[in-house]
């Protein structure tokens, strides 16, 4: 594995990690309760880190996986069950991706790419500004989690001690 590869994939399962850990020790209550203004919960947050990030960006976008392809859908309106459910979806769907990311081609294309009425943009030069995208997003969701916490029970992240 290339320094490069080594430090993203640290960089993004330390972000991973930032995320479980605002999540943890949370009854489905908490899990499942709208949090924002704008009316998502933190299980609907971790189903848009699944759906929208892990699946689409780590395993369709990047490994070409066509169960991946098949399940994407916008994330935020994906149902939810149970908190401990979208806790154990995005752990799945993360583990998963690793493999993935493992083991890709920094420097290739991505692998398929949706058609412009499931996103709308024009495809990403290669694999690695995909997993810069899936790193952005999950440190972003991070810190909205992080704030959704501190909202519950008080509880901080320290990014740095």
């Amino acid at each position: 594995m290339t320094r490069e590869r080594s430090l993203l994939l640290d960089h993004l399962e330390a972000e991973r990690n930032h995320v479980l850990a605002a999540v943890d020790g949370l009854d489905d209550a908490n899990l499942t309760r709208t949090m924002a203004p704008s009316g998502w919960s933190i299980a609907q947050l971790l189903n848009h880190l699944t759906y929208d990030d892990e699946i689409f960006w780590g395993h369709a976008i990047v490994g070409g996986d066509e169960e991946a392809i098949g399940l994407i859908q916008d994330g935020w309106k994906a149902p939810v069950t149970s908190g401990d459910e979208a806790v154990e979806l995005y752990r799945h769907w993360s583990r998963r991706a690793d493999a993935v990311l493992a083991e890709v081609d920094l420097d290739a294309p991505p692998r398929w790419w949706p058609s412009e009425e499931v996103f709308p943009f024009p495809p990403f030069a290669d694999a690695r500004q995909c997993l810069f995208r899936l790193l952005l997003e999950t440190a972003t969701h991070a810190g909205h989690l992080d704030m959704a916490r501190e909202g519950i029970d008080g509880h901080q992240h320290l990014v740095v001690n």
